[in-house]
């Protein structure tokens, strides 16, 4: 008898449901919210409001799409987190509601370790191609920056971590200094693809272990153009492709440095990448790069499963679920969760 888990995923502002059958993918909806570009950054607000208006159409999508019917599942994976507490508690509220009428199974995910197992979504008409246990994966969003060690689909351990501020708040934050808008990566990434990446230098951060840091970084970037506009005020303008692309190469030496000193360490070469940075086209040529020059074999996972996707949560409570794991009706969301 085959098994069907329906992903629901609210961590933040996209609301996304997919459907997986036996690991394989057979939809995977999302729906964004557009509403935060006007603030520079997420209201949490205006997402749980969203995610209330969204959740309904977008699982009805993502049944429809599978051709499959609320009957049919075996089980529904949903995020508990990390996340933005309201926008959490409108997805785990209608997963457990929706358990419940069916009398099925709940199975909560933690939303990174969705981001670490995004390689083993399988589609059908397309090659299987998975990293081999152990792996090594280089996890960096919005707030996550981490070299973790994936032993088994649900054995990881923490290898490094950032001790304050994540790569991509460190992207979004240049382009908010900068007047860019928001999202900032994206933007940082188009503009970078222009520029010299050696065209300016900035400062980078000397944390022992395999631990970053990325609030220095932030405070250069800022004195440099600070002192840069004293002398000429259309400095950023006439110099913005070169100034991202330098920041941009910067960040990237700073993640890359650490991966290949954890590559070292425990002498993995099967090496992965997930989160929304994971998307950058410089990051992704690097570790292109870096593998084919040190003998890794390297992972990287499409577009569409580099966001906030309902497809990784799908896939990891797949795994949590073949284990025999069920989360009990009474479950809370939770805005951290330390362990994975």
């Amino acid at each position: 008898m085959s098994d069907i888990i329906l992903g629901i995923e609210s961590s933040c502002d996209d609301t996304s449901a997919a459907v997986i059958k036996d690991g394989w993918l057979l939809s995977n909806v999302i729906a964004s919210q557009d509403v935060h570009k006007a603030y520079g950054g997420v209201v949490p607000e205006l997402a749980s409001r969203a995610h209330e208006l969204n959740i309904v159409p977008v699982v009805s999508e993502a049944l429809s799409r599978a051709g499959v019917k609320p009957q049919e599942l075996t089980a529904i994976a949903f995020t508990r987190g990390p996340g933005l507490l309201g926008s959490l508690l409108v997805g785990t509220s209608f997963a457990k509601a929706m358990g419940l009428a069916l009398d099925i199974p709940i199975v909560m995910v933690n939303h990174l370790q969705g981001h670490l197992l995004a390689d083993f979504i399988r589609q059908p008409g397309k090659e299987v191609n998975e990293p081999a246990f152990p792996y090594l994966c280089l996890l960096v969003s919005g707030g996550n920056s981490q070299i973790v060690r994936v032993d088994a689909p649900l054995q990881y351990t923490m290898l490094g971590q950032t001790i304050d501020d994540a790569v991509g708040e460190a992207f979004d934050k240049c382009s908010k200094m900068m007047g860019l808008g928001y999202p900032g990566g994206p933007v940082i990434d188009r503009l970078a693809r222009q520029g010299d990446p050696d065209r300016f230098k900035f400062t980078k951060p000397h944390i022992p272990g395999l631990d970053y840091s990325f609030s220095g970084i932030k405070t250069s970037l800022l004195y440099f153009v600070r002192d840069e506009m004293a002398k000429d005020p259309e400095f950023m303008e006439k110099n913005k492709e070169d100034i991202c692309a330098s920041f941009q190469k910067t960040l990237i030496d700073i993640l890359m440095d650490k991966l290949v000193k954890a590559a070292k360490q425990t002498g993995i070469k099967d090496i992965t990448i997930g989160g929304g940075v994971s998307a950058n086209s410089g990051l992704r040529e690097r570790l292109r790069s870096e593998g084919e020059k040190r003998g890794w074999r390297t992972f990287l996972p499409e577009f569409k499963f580099t966001t906030d996707n309902a497809a990784m949560i799908a896939i990891a409570g797949y795994y949590h679920y073949l284990a025999g794991e069920r989360t009990p009706l009474d479950v809370a969301p939770v805005s951290r969760m330390s362990d994975f």
